[in-house]
């Protein structure tokens, strides 16, 4: 006997279809096992259009789409009473469903409970059962080490800083940007002791006012670049220094937003959202999907540091790439809370025991 989240699903794909049915003079409804799987994705509440993460895992879902022939759709979360029945909504018509986000985890958690049968990921955070503590199988949890591409962006601020002082604009405070903020202050503290990192957090994922207006806060006290961890309140922050003018930048997160001012971006904390999606739909079209938590950073090719636009020199690029083999190798650990921040010690160029020449010394 089929379970009631299939049936389920089963009626809704089957409704969907029954007016053509009808029209064709069919007698029976049937749905092939040959249609095309289906891919929905639930956002958090910052949506689509916030130039960040949200985007980026819809470029995935498209990539997706355009790649192995399934069907993508997206539900807006307009606020985190709609991630329920946006969930349910998804898991009742899709093959995958796609939760966008740390702050959908609780709901998320709840779905795949009752829906054991069904597929899900989970980007940023991991879904595990509250009644045996254990991952569950359904959902592919991917997570990121999104202080390791923070750090070799922190040194490459810290090398390429006038002021001696930085800024990170953080979102909600939660897990993944934590991570972002104290790898960005450990790899700035590392190759520059004098640095002061400025932290501000906007509470919000979606007001890029807020985000102006924090970022100007921190350029006025004399920080001349901007790391905002914000989706789209960090849009604010290149309003912020497009606003201040020349000599001030923003090292983007998440994804390339050279869109929004390319003469302001100093560099990428690029984190691969939507090769996630592409990977796990993949898996879901050939029949190899696997439930479970990944965590994936500089050595999975998960994260890395990019410099688009050319304005982080050759010389400080060197530097970077040191303290990037240092991090796949193991030699080096990144912080990625609070707490490990205050108890870690810079690791200066020279401990790396490669030549660093002039890249080692933060710019006059």
């Amino acid at each position: 006997m089929l379970n009631a989240p299939v049936s389920r699903r089963f009626l809704v794909k089957a409704a969907a279809i029954a007016p053509a049915v009808a029209a064709f003079g069919f007698g029976a409804i049937r749905v092939s096992a040959e249609d095309a799987m289906a891919v929905t994705m639930v956002t958090d509440t910052a949506g689509l259009g916030d130039q960040n993460f949200n985007d980026l895992a819809k470029k995935g879902l498209d990539k997706a789409g355009a790649d192995f022939g399934v069907t993508t759709n997206v539900i807006e979360s307009r606020d985190a009473a709609a991630y329920i029945p946006n969930l349910t909504q998804a898991a009742e018509s899709s093959d995958l469903t796609v939760a966008v986000g740390f702050l959908l985890t609780d709901a998320i958690v709840e779905i795949a409970k009752q829906y054991p049968d069904e597929k899900f990921l989970l980007i940023d955070s991991v879904a595990v059962d509250p009644d045996t503590s254990e991952p569950l199988a359904n959902v592919a949890s991917v997570t990121f080490k999104e202080q390791e591409a923070a750090f070799l962006a922190g040194v490459a601020a810290g090398l390429s800083t006038k002021s001696n002082k930085l800024g990170v604009v953080g979102g909600i405070k939660i897990p993944p940007v934590v991570r972002y903020a104290v790898g960005f202050e450990a790899g700035a503290k590392s190759v520059n002791p004098d640095v002061e990192v400025i932290v501000s957090y906007a509470d919000t994922f979606s007001d890029p006012a807020l985000g102006k207006e924090l970022t100007l806060a921190q350029f006025n006290q004399g920080a001349d670049i901007a790391f905002p961890v914000a989706g789209a309140t960090g849009i604010g922050s290149f309003d912020a220094a497009k606003e201040k003018g020349e000599g001030f930048w923003v090292v983007a997160a998440d994804a390339d937003q050279s869109q929004l001012g390319a003469e302001h971006q100093l560099a990428v904390a690029a984190k691969g959202v939507d090769a996630a999606v592409v990977t796990v739909s993949e898996a879901l079209v050939d029949g190899t999907f696997a439930g479970g938590p990944q965590a994936l950073g500089l050595k999975e090719g998960g994260v890395d540091l990019l410099n688009p636009g050319g304005y982080v020199t050759e010389e400080i690029m060197k530097t970077v790439g040191a303290y990037k083999a240092a991090i796949i190798d193991g030699s080096l650990v990144v912080p990625e809370d609070e707490d490990q921040l205050k108890a870690f010690a810079p690791v200066a160029p020279d401990a790396l025991g490669g030549e660093m020449d002039a890249a080692a010394t933060p710019a006059a």
